[in-house]
């Protein structure tokens, strides 16, 4: 809601505003705020403007200028309670006497009132201060019900509002220890899901170090095999040859005892046609 403001504080379920260096602290708070505060609007615009001299007298406004202009404050005068002679240029004047004469009536009148309402004030006074002490005492009794209805009024908002903070704090309480094991969940779910990408990771790298192993090793089988195959080759060559030269040995001690055998024949034919010739 527009113009709403919202009171973040409990102070009957916040804890520590006690504790050293907490008032100091929300002091510099205020400080700062209050110094770094730039106002876009005017709050009171909607109230009328203040007349601030709207309670001034006469004497007052001629007081005050008096103030402000820093000129020293009238002395009393004195001039109505005296009975001056007429001046010494006006002796032997008529005139000047009667006007003297009228100012000491006038003098002696003034004394008069005052000795009358002296007079007034003895027999009337205590009779109207009782009244007026009287008016006062209802007027303290008038105000002093009002101010026990508006104690009750704000024990009862108190009270309100302590109700309201004290269940508002049991469910900020409860919420708090659900955030705290959320949280701490969270940070169980999150420390596990480390622990999984550091497996998978190590996984990953033992997977590819068994499989550089498996190239290595296969390459490594298959040169061993291509060395046995050549090694093979080599020895089947060789028993070819090998046997290649078995067969031609062979062949020449045929072709040797054939040769021998046919020599043999020879010089036995020879020796029988010697014989037959003898």
């Amino acid at each position: 809601m527009a113009g709403e403001v919202v009171v973040d504080a409990l102070p009957y379920i916040d804890q520590g505003y006690d504790e050293p260096g907490v008032r100091e602290a929300a002091s510099a708070m205020v400080e700062e705020e209050c110094r770094r505060f730039r106002p876009t609007k005017n709050y009171l615009e909607h109230l009328p403007p203040l007349n601030v001299t709207s309670f001034e007298t006469p004497m007052m406004h001629t007081e005050f200028e008096r103030l402000q202009n820093r000129l020293p404050m009238d002395t009393m005068s004195m001039k109505r309670y005296e009975l001056p002679p007429p001046p010494s240029g006006k002796l032997n004047e008529e005139k000047a006497w009667f006007e003297c004469v009228e100012n000491s009536q006038a003098q002696l009148e003034h004394q008069a009132v005052r000795i009358l309402n002296l007079q007034l004030m003895l027999e009337y006074c205590c009779p109207a201060w009782q009244r007026y002490l009287q008016t006062l005492s209802d007027c303290e009794k008038i105000a002093m019900k009002k101010i026990a209805v508006l104690r009750q009024a704000l024990q009862e908002v108190n009270w309100q509002r302590k109700s309201l903070q004290t269940k508002g704090g049991e469910q900020l309480k409860s919420l708090e220890a659900k955030w705290v094991a959320l949280v701490s969940h969270n940070y169980e779910i999150e420390q596990a899901c480390c622990l999984a990408e550091e497996y998978i990771l190590n996984m990953g790298n033992q997977l590819k170090t068994y499989k550089q192993q498996r190239e290595e090793y296969l390459r490594q089988q298959q040169q061993q095999q291509q060395q046995q195959q050549v090694v093979a080759q080599q020895e089947i060559e060789e028993d070819v040859e090998e046997k290649n030269d078995e067969t031609k040995k062979d062949e020449n001690e045929t072709e040797i005892e054939e040769a021998e055998d046919h020599s043999q024949e020879q010089v036995e034919n020879i020796t029988t046609n010697q014989d037959d010739e003898d």
